[in-house]
């Protein structure tokens, strides 16, 4: 049973931000007070639910002994003994610790894996699936660096995708994605296997990251690609190099001005994953049992395409409809995904 004293603690202060807000104070503070104040309201709303639940059981076991009310009572408490323990539940899940970067845009990386040719091509196809899945929950998806082959793969692409809960519903697609099937360049009607890595990767805000000038090297050099794409006659592409952790990063569009913010906008974001990451290990020295810890190591799914079957290794999960998950019907997956979750924490915060 959840403590009474958590519960009341809770919806104190709940009424304390909502005085505070109505009370007027600065911009700063009234965003602060109002995200924590949006934070908690659909938790105190399970929490009168479940309090309101315990009330009205309360009450039904003690009209037992009226002779008058007993036949009600008696038809109420079924339904009422249900419904407790499953609010209790989702209460319990209300309660668990959030993710500071659900809310956040985040940024796309998906990259050819072992398969040559047909790891791009397929590549290409993960990048749809997630552009169709944006836009049927009404997101932007726009692709701010795209390299690809001949043959219309990918060899590597960067998209930004903006909305209400991106990174929650998007973080458990981070890892190595294999595809079977027979490639269309295949004469012979043999599968292969092949593979592409994603990496959803929360953005960072510019309060998050400091970048020092001194720490990055910016070089300009002449856009290129395959097939005519970003081909500029001038030195508009722009390669920024964060010489502490290594990492580069590039963007090719038309304005090399628009390239630095995209590229600065790029490196926040990667460096925000590596100090998220770098926390949870401390956290944690088994990384795979971190919830959202996003390992991209790991072969996460397989998309069969002869059995029309998409796997989900980490939960088991196996879903017969591959062309739907394909063009972008992937809620049933990142729903159970979502449900392992929290399912996982709450075993951890009861052991």
């Amino acid at each position: 049973m959840i403590p009474a004293d958590t519960l009341r603690q809770i919806t104190e202060r709940f009424e304390f931000l909502e005085a505070a807000m109505s009370g007027g104070l600065d911009g700063q503070d009234i965003a602060v007070l109002a995200k924590e104040y949006a934070d908690l309201k659909p938790v105190v709303a399970q929490i009168a639910a479940y309090q309101r639940l315990r009330k009205d059981l309360a009450e039904a076991e003690e009209m037992l002994g009226d002779p008058d009310m007993a036949e009600l009572a008696r038809e109420e408490l079924p339904a009422l003994k249900v419904a407790l323990p499953e609010a209790e539940h989702a209460l319990q899940l209300a309660l668990l610790p959030k993710d500071s970067a659900d809310a956040r845009p985040a940024m796309i990386e998906i990259r050819p894996g072992t398969g040559g040719e047909e790891a791009a091509l397929f590549a290409g196809d993960l990048l749809r699936m997630y552009q169709r899945f944006a836009e049927a929950r009404g997101w932007k998806f726009d692709v701010l660096e795209e390299q690809m082959t001949e043959l219309g793969g990918i060899k590597e692409v960067t998209a930004h995708v903006t909305g209400q809960d991106v990174f929650a519903r998007l973080k458990f697609e981070s890892g190595v994605h294999r595809v079977q099937r027979v490639p269309t360049t295949e004469s012979g009607g043999r599968i292969h296997t092949s593979a592409a890595t994603v990496a959803v990767l929360p953005e960072a805000e510019d309060v998050d990251i400091e970048i020092r000038n001194e720490d990055i090297r910016i070089d300009t050099m002449r856009s290129s690609g395959a097939g005519g794409q970003h081909v500029n006659t001038t030195d508009s592409a722009v390669r920024i190099t964060h010489m502490p952790s290594g990492i580069v990063v590039t963007s090719s569009e038309k304005s090399q001005h628009r390239n630095r913010e995209i590229a600065m906008q790029v490196l926040r974001t990667r460096l925000y994953d590596l100090e998220r990451s770098r926390i949870d290990a401390e956290r944690s020295e088994d990384r795979a049992a971190q919830v959202g810890s996003g390992d991209r190591s790991e072969r996460i799914r397989t998309y069969n395409f002869p059995q029309g079957r998409m796997t989900d290794h980490r939960i088991n999960l196996t879903l017969y409809k591959l062309d739907q998950v394909m063009q972008g019907d992937l809620d049933e997956v990142i729903d159970a995904l979502t449900a392992d979750a929290q399912a996982r924490q709450l075993a951890a915060m009861e052991a």
